[in-house]
């Protein structure tokens, strides 16, 4: 026979391995799906509350080592009992039905008892089919690599709750990852942890925490995410660091904005970058905003408010003929994120900005990066014309 392999992607989950087999003299076909990438940090329980029939067409991901549950009727399918498949629930269903009447008719012969047992569990498996009385779909994957569709994705759905977990050390056996028995080192990498430490708020001086975590951003780099939350005031802020070097080139990367679907990039402007739309005669320097990490339709929320509140539109400050400019300047903003097209361009002299390639990892029409050197006046704006980073040890003083 043949076997046939497709790497697809599916929407808000991962990309995995769909494998099919088919043999042209018995007519006999098989369907089986592989994770494409690596076992996730931690396990993950997808809970289902099935109420309709809509319910039971959800894609379902469900690889080798994850074990299906349906408690109404005490019915579980064991982990590794079953080849990864890309099915629904009601096709999980069909698969536990079609096996236990595989041998039902050498039972029937032998344990007749058993038999009749067998027979009545199956007939309340195909019951659920028609969903006459809602019932809970759980499928629990040490691996990580496991799905239920959310059909009302990016929102949220009520009847499915996702739990992430830490694997046992018999699950990371059974997954063929190796246990460490030793205790961790004080310094070990903190790479997935979320840092914690005590400041002041900006605003009102309380005692506030500021949250850090270092990202990995695909197709780019790490950069560091920091959050400050005070209790007494409310006052927020998030900013973004680069956690790695500047880079050994400057980049300007140019977006032509045809769709609303654009709003939805994910930025990283850095501390460095500037903003620019043509179309509007408008540029935001450096250093202006700060480092964030957003969507470009964030950002663009942000140079909004920043316009909006300039104090010299406010208050005795302003005049008629300026805060009509700003109010015109806001309206061609507001047109951008749904319907006049434009180009947005970020030039980050220090290279550490990033702005999501949907086509990724093919080129995008409407994305352009161009990578250039950077000229005396910009390195010294980043402080590295007079950076030595080798030779600057303090030569040993001469004898008298």
């Amino acid at each position: 026979g043949v076997t046939r392999l497709l790497l697809t992607r599916i929407p808000f989950f991962k990309e995995i391995i769909v494998s099919s087999f088919s043999c042209p003299s018995c007519s006999w076909s098989n369907t089986e799906i592989q994770a494409a990438g690596r076992i996730q940090e931690q396990g993950v329980r997808y809970t289902l509350a099935v109420t309709s029939r809509q319910d039971m067409n959800r894609e379902v991901v469900k690889t080798d080592c994850a074990s299906a549950q349906i408690p109404e009727l005490d019915f579980e399918v064991p982990a590794f009992s079953q080849k990864g498949v890309l099915t629904t629930i009601e096709g999980i269903i069909d698969r536990a039905v079609a096996g236990l009447e595989q041998d039902q008719p050498a039972r029937r012969a032998t344990d007749p008892e058993v038999a009749r047992k067998i027979d009545e569990f199956i007939g309340k498996l195909r019951q659920l089919k028609e969903v006459s009385s809602p019932f809970t779909f759980i499928l629990d994957d040490p691996s990580g690599n496991s799905f239920v569709e959310n059909p009302r994705a990016p929102q949220r759905d009520e009847a499915l709750q996702v739990t992430h977990y830490r694997r046992s050390p018999q699950q990371c056996a059974l997954l063929g990852l190796q246990v460490d028995a030793t205790p961790p080192d004080a310094a070990e990498d903190l790479r997935d942890e979320v840092l914690q430490f005590n400041t002041n708020c900006p605003e009102c001086n309380a005692p506030a925490s500021t949250n850090m975590k270092l990202v990995q951003i695909p197709h780019f780099k790490e950069v560091i995410i920091m959050a400050t939350n005070c209790d007494s005031c409310g006052h927020r802020t998030n900013e973004v660091k680069s956690g790695g070097a500047i880079e050994a080139q400057g980049t300007r990367i140019t977006l032509r904005i045809t769709d609303p679907s654009d709003m939805t990039r994910d930025i990283l402007k850095s501390e460095t970058c500037s903003v620019e739309i043509p179309e509007l005669e408008f540029e935001l320097g450096m250093g202006a905003l700060g480092g964030k990490f957003t969507t470009l339709e964030g950002l663009l929320k942000d140079i909004r408010d920043l316009v909006e509140k300039n104090p010299f539109t406010l208050g005795d400050s302003s005049t008629a003929s300026r805060t009509g400019k700003l109010q015109e300047f806001i309206g061609k903003l507001q047109d951008v994120k749904g319907k006049a097209q434009a180009h947005f361009i970020m030039d980050d002299p220090a290279g550490n900005s990033y702005l999501q390639n949907v086509y990724a990892p093919e080129e995008d029409p409407e994305l352009s990066v161009q990578r250039y050197e950077r000229t005396f006046e910009q390195n010294e704006e980043l402080g590295l014309n007079d950076m030595r980073t080798e030779g600057y040890e303090a030569e040993p003083a001469s004898g008298r």
